[in-house]
């Protein structure tokens, strides 16, 4: 069998029983067998262990992704100046603005609800791995994520941005992708998609009451 069927078979089976039984719930012997390898160390040969293998998972999706969130990114700044500069006719208004960067945010990983080569799978996946990951760190490490991070933050309180609340909006993307990615597909997902844009926008424009910026000062006084 050529490496490139046999290692596209290993990935296959893994987005599959990651997205079906957890990420640390499946042997590496269990996907090995999976893809149709007699070869018990074929995996361990193209991948090295279980983190190289869920790296190649995630490689098969991003591109496509983060290329269409820059995308998005490029037509958001070309629009002109942020609210808290001008309020220019050609640039945003503060809830056009977020709601403009909550789609960007939303809208690459949502098309993988329609992808028949695993995007569903990865969807459940990357819920997974938001969960792990410390709110200061983006969820997939690339390039467009950082930059979505650096879009918003001028649109958020200072309070807020302290309080991690770019990265609930990441992490209600996901939750939401995945519930919706584990059911049967759907006939249509742009009502589901822009609904949780409305959502995710609604997170960014959350105010932080007294009580929780009072809260937050408390904590940070603590030696």
């Amino acid at each position: 069998m050529p490496a490139k069927t046999t290692v596209r078979r290993l990935v296959d089976a893994a987005e599959r029983l990651f997205a079906e039984r957890g990420i640390d719930a499946v042997s590496l012997r269990e996907i090995n067998a999976a893809a149709g390898q007699r070869n018990s160390t074929a995996l361990q040969y193209h991948f090295g262990d279980r983190a190289g293998l869920l790296k190649a998972v995630l490689a098969k999706h991003r591109p496509e992704i983060e290329a269409r969130r820059h995308q998005l990114l490029d037509e958001y700044e070309a629009r002109g100046p942020l609210p808290c500069v001008s309020y220019s006719p050609a640039s945003h208004s503060p809830a056009q603005a977020r709601r403009t960067l909550a789609a960007a945010l939303v809208r690459p990983a949502a098309a993988k609800l329609a992808d028949p080569d695993g995007g569903r799978d990865y969807l459940r996946v990357m819920e997974q791995l938001v969960h792990r990951m410390p709110p200061s760190l983006p969820e997939d490490g690339g390039g467009s994520i950082d930059r979505w991070r650096e879009l918003v933050a001028p649109l958020l309180p200072e309070t807020a941005v302290r309080l991690h609340q770019r990265f609930m909006a990441i992490r209600m993307t996901y939750v939401e992708l995945a519930r919706r990615a584990s059911g049967p597909p759907a006939r249509d997902d742009r009502l589901f998609t822009s609904h949780l844009i409305d959502v995710v926008s609604a997170v960014l424009a959350s105010e932080v009451s007294d009580e929780t910026t009072r809260l937050l000062a408390e904590r940070e006084q603590r030696p």
